[in-house]
């Protein structure tokens, strides 16, 4: 009797493969044959599940993304506002070591969304889902009163994109000066600012 194969479960294995490999080897190292390699597979069983190395990156991306997603989901729930934004910040940033290996993974990703068009798009997607949450989250907190600053919601929410993407790179670039207690005293400082007139 033939084996029954589980190809939603072998493509998750292969799709888990790429992102760590890429995570703690960088991008060049992340071949189709030692993803194949990493994941327990002969280098051929990856196409039948991507077409190319490009295809395996944006769903190794977009694994991320989701997991980022499903963490956020568990961290906001019964929260709005101030509150909700905070503990959505404390998901994206680096502050541990899985954070970390997905922040290392997506940058090597967005090096290479600059020249793929399809990569490109799924990262803007991605950011433009956070940035509408964001904006969200600081139109709740000003109807309770927690964000009185001028400052619009759109601003403060690029300014606070651009906070959580800039410390994906420091926490990796600058090391220990940038770690989880200097990123979350940063934010919290940005946070603070939202209360006043």
């Amino acid at each position: 009797m033939p084996k029954l194969v589980d190809h939603s479960e072998r493509r998750q294995r292969i799709i888990e493969a790429a992102w760590r490999l890429i995570a703690e080897r960088g991008i060049d190292a992340a071949t189709m044959r030692e993803i194949a390699r990493e994941a327990g597979y002969a280098n051929g069983a990856l196409t039948h599940y991507f077409a190319d190395k490009e295809a395996l990156l944006r769903a190794a991306y977009e694994h991320v993304y989701s997991a980022t997603n499903e963490r956020v989901a568990v961290a906001v729930s019964g929260l709005d506002g101030v509150e909700a934004l905070r503990a959505f910040c404390r998901e994206v940033l680096p502050l541990d070591d899985l954070q970390l290996e997905e922040a290392r993974m997506v940058l090597s990703v967005w090096s290479r969304a600059i020249v793929d068009e399809a990569l490109e798009a799924v990262h803007a997607d991605s950011m433009g889902v956070w940035r509408s949450m964001i904006v969200e989250w600081l139109r709740e907190g000003r109807d309770l009163g927690q964000v009185r600053t001028s400052t619009t919601d759109d601003v403060l929410a690029d300014q606070l994109m651009t906070q959580l993407m800039g410390a994906q790179v420091m926490a990796l670039a600058g090391g220990s000066a940038v770690g989880p207690a200097a990123q979350e005293a940063v934010l919290e400082e940005w946070i603070s600012r939202l209360a006043r007139p």
